[in-house]
């Protein structure tokens, strides 16, 4: 039965996102299932730019979906639902920033740090993924959300980042050249070489 509703989920992928909105409006489990098939990767996309650990990832990610499912009839333009999610998820991460009253950077805990052999090369290496990690935060929100979107596995489609971001198809790539460009310098500036 699982082989049945992935293979249903993956011949969806070719259904218009309008008609999929239109069925899980009507209550069509397997609209609703294509739906959190194709976007999912881009709300936890979104969630992990705003440097979110994994366990909030997906509480936002949830939250996101409960949004969704709350809104459904609400939604004047379903063929921006890319667009909606996007801007949802990141309103999401704000407020849940707000009500934690912290920024967490992934990564490693002290505990699982200090149990590993070569401390003094963890440590290296971990103030080198604070350092561009505070680098990544120090971009516009737009771009980091770019930048995460073109670095998600799997793969989010050009279409798919331009329509959640308003933005030409054939202004992503040099979009990402600029941004790669101005990445490399503040990390540069930052102290972190490319041997590093």
């Amino acid at each position: 039965m699982t082989s049945n509703v992935a293979r249903v989920v993956r011949a969806s992928n070719d259904v218009p996102v309008v008609e999929l909105v239109e069925g899980a409006r009507h209550g069509d489990d397997t609209s609703w299932d294509a739906l959190v098939e194709r976007f999912s990767a881009l709300i936890w996309t979104v969630a992990r730019s705003f440097g979110m650990t994994a366990a909030d990832a997906a509480e936002v990610s949830q939250t996101t979906w409960l949004r969704l499912a709350e809104h459904l009839w609400r939604i004047e333009s379903p063929e921006r639902l890319a667009a909606w999610l996007v801007t949802t998820t990141r309103r999401e991460c704000i407020r849940q920033r707000r009500l934690h009253g912290r920024h967490v950077l992934v990564g490693r805990t002290p505990d699982e740090v200090a149990a590993e052999p070569d401390i003094d090369a963890h440590m290296l290496s971990d103030e080198r993924d604070a350092a561009l990690w505070r680098c990544i935060q120090q971009l516009p929100e737009r771009s980091r959300t770019l930048l995460a979107m073109l670095l998600a596995d799997p793969p989010v489609s050009y279409s798919e980042i331009a329509e959640a971001l308003a933005m030409p198809v054939g202004s992503i790539g040099p979009t990402r050249s600029r941004l790669l460009a101005t990445l490399r310098r503040q990390v540069e500036a930052a102290g972190v070489t490319r041997s590093d």
